[in-house]
């Protein structure tokens, strides 16, 4: 089963200048402690994002896709298509979760590759040039997982939902 796990505000921004656009110490915890174990699927732009000194995100396999033939990291597996990362792992026993960027969120959904999302939702909106696609929520049995209000650490409410495809 391929999972996507992702953080988006309420006008769907998940980033901006290549990086993060809020911090949410709770929400981070819930992504480590999710993914910990697991494979974790990425476009280029997505890894160069992660400071250097977490890469590769720890006590995780990591995967990047990209275009370019050239490209090469420690740490990492690299593939040059979505579909062959996953075919390739399509038998181990570990989750492999889709991580990001916008573009490989988008195409995984535009292909139907997704069977299950977690998303946080952050109850206010930011200025973005990455967003989360559109969600069409007919096709997902959505369950609220968890719902946290701002505090001295995480400076906005936000809710965790799981949703799971159903058409």
């Amino acid at each position: 089963m391929v999972k996507l796990i992702v953080a988006i505000s309420s006008n769907r921004a998940i980033g901006k200048d290549n990086d993060l656009i809020w911090h949410l110490p709770a929400d981070m915890k819930f992504f480590s402690e999710t993914t910990k174990g697991s494979i974790v699927l990425m476009g280029r732009r997505n890894w160069e994002s992660i400071p250097a000194k977490y890469r590769p995100l720890p006590n995780r396999h990591n995967l990047v896709v990209t275009r370019d033939t050239t490209f090469n990291a420690a740490g990492c597996e690299v593939f040059h298509d979505v579909e062959s990362a996953i075919e390739h792992y399509a038998n181990d026993t570990r989750e492999l979760y889709v991580i990001g960027g916008g573009q490989i969120y988008q195409y995984c959904l535009d292909n139907d590759l997704i069977q299950e999302m977690l998303i946080t939702h952050i109850h206010a909106e930011f200025e973005a040039d990455t967003f989360f696609p559109e969600i069409h929520e007919d096709q997902w049995a959505i369950e609220t997982i968890q719902t946290y209000k701002k505090d001295d650490k995480n400076p906005y409410d936000f809710t965790i939902k799981k949703y799971t495809k159903t058409s």
